[in-house]
């Protein structure tokens, strides 16, 4: 089956990222959309929140009238594996053998969720960013028993959705993924920072946003680095500053995030967070959504190179 072919997707779970993904698959103009949510008020809110898209936007009441035509079936379900194992092993009964099987998670791996399967060739993880209709990241992640036609059938049909998308084939599984675990990374040394004193939850974000954001944004890390270390390079930044860095290394912060002692550092964080940053109203939110569009776009614009600065 081609990627330029039509085809209907049955999405499982309507939270955030689901309503998201369902905005993204619906921009391409030969898709159909079946979804299914148990939530009692599923329907109002799916017309009140993807209107303009109603004509191809199916709700089901059930599981098995939602799978039963589906060419791609992507789940938005809880983050539990038990529910997951579950889950597939029900979809793969009531789908057609040729449909695709993605799952949104954040973290667990398809080689776990697919342990019920009788046919572990099918199932793979796309793991989106939130909001998934802006970012372009998709990282998509196979389990060591998925189909390479399967692997790079989702890695085509997004990067041919005309979405500006920029889907990553993540080589090995590992908890987290790719990009959860350069966040996480920072988040856990953004808390420790907190936690000791060095610096408050507002001024850290200030950092932030005034020096690696941007300069991330532009290049990405390596290339940062590559750009840093002038005519040698990251060898030769890595060269200058390898004592520097291994120190800063050795003193990164350790926190814990699940429970006893070790978890007070979560009032301070949540605290100063709360304080700083209020709930953001509807209209905060869609302007918030409207810098991100601007942001991603930059990404792909071209300047005049030896234009003046």
């Amino acid at each position: 089956m081609s990627t330029t072919s039509p085809q209907r997707i049955t999405l499982i779970g309507l939270g955030t990222i689901g309503m998201s993904m369902a905005a993204l698959h619906l921009a391409r103009e030969n898709t159909i959309v079946d979804v299914f949510d148990t939530r009692p008020d599923f329907e109002k809110y799916l017309i009140e929140t993807l209107p303009t898209f109603l004509g191809r936007l199916h709700v089901h009441t059930s599981l098995e009238s939602a799978c039963a035509s589906a060419t791609i079936v992507q789940e938005q379900g809880p983050e539990k594996v038990t529910f997951k194992q579950s889950l597939w092993k029900q979809v793969e009964s009531i789908t057609p053998s040729s449909a695709h099987l993605w799952t949104s998670t954040s973290g667990i791996a398809a080689s776990i969720q697919q342990s019920e399967m009788r046919d572990k060739t099918r199932l793979l993880v796309v793991h989106p960013f939130n909001p998934p209709h802006i970012m372009p990241l998709l990282e998509i992640v196979p389990s060591p028993e998925t189909s390479p036609e399967r692997v790079e059938f989702a890695r085509e049909y997004f990067s041919m959705a005309g979405s500006k998308h920029r889907p990553v084939v993540i080589q090995k599984e590992i908890p987290g993924f790719v990009g959860n675990r350069l966040a996480f990374a920072l988040l856990r040394e953004a808390c420790y920072l907190v936690q000791e004193d060095v610096v408050n939850a507002k001024d850290l974000d200030t950092i932030l946003l005034a020096s690696l954001g941007p300069r991330w944004a532009g290049n990405g890390v390596f290339e940062s680095y590559q750009q840093g270390g002038g005519e040698g390079g990251i060898q030769a930044f890595l060269e200058k500053l390898g004592s520097t860095m291994q120190l800063v290394w050795d003193d990164l912060g350790k926190v814990n995030v699940l429970g006893g002692k070790e978890t007070e550092w979560k009032d301070k964080v949540i605290s100063q967070v709360n304080e700083t940053y209020k709930p953001l109203t509807k209209n905060q939110i869609l302007e918030k959504e409207a810098r991100l569009k601007e942001l991603v776009e930059v990404q792909t614009k071209r300047y005049t190179q030896g234009a003046e600065l």
